[in-house]
């Protein structure tokens, strides 16, 4: 009878391991065929509300900030002045004030007892060139994040 079981799970195990690669493959098949959501199939942005994290270029920018660039800039952008990392007073000393901004919470804020950082983006809306993303800072003081997210959107419309 052990040698039944051993087979039987053996057997399991291959089907499992066939039917896992099956799923993979047709995953890969139509995440290279389908752009990404807000996206062309060349990578420009048209509706940078739709564009979601993690489709973008991942790039480490000043004192190791982790973030990414997505889209393609505009002509004569001024978010090409800019690097991942940077403060949020930095970045709008450098290029100005933008036409749109707000916050809002992530997912973080609602684990229990998670004393990270993450709990809330601030976002910057520029017409024409794109949104600008910031983490960390507090609530109340906004202005103490770091630009984590450069979406270039050369259709923004200026407005959340």
């Amino acid at each position: 009878m052990s040698n039944k079981i051993n087979l039987f799970a053996v057997s399991s195990a291959v089907l499992l391991a066939v039917a896992l690669a099956g799923c993979a493959s047709n995953s890969a098949r139509q995440d290279a065929a389908t752009p990404a959501a807000g996206t062309t199939s060349s990578g420009q942005v048209v509706d940078s509300s739709k564009v979601e994290a993690g489709t973008g270029r991942a790039v480490k920018g000043i004192g190791d900030w982790e973030g990414e660039i997505s889209g393609i800039p505009a002509a004569n952008s001024k978010f090409t002045k800019l690097q991942i990392g940077m403060p949020m007073k930095q970045v709008t000393d450098l290029i100005g004030q933008p036409t749109d901004q707000g916050a809002y919470i992530t997912g973080k804020a609602f684990i229990p007892f998670y004393f990270g950082g993450d709990k809330h983006r601030y976002e910057l809306v520029y017409k024409g060139q794109g949104r600008l993303i910031f983490a960390g800072g507090s609530i109340g003081d906004f202005s103490a994040g770091h630009l984590i997210w450069i979406i270039h959107n050369a259709n923004e419309p200026g407005y959340r």
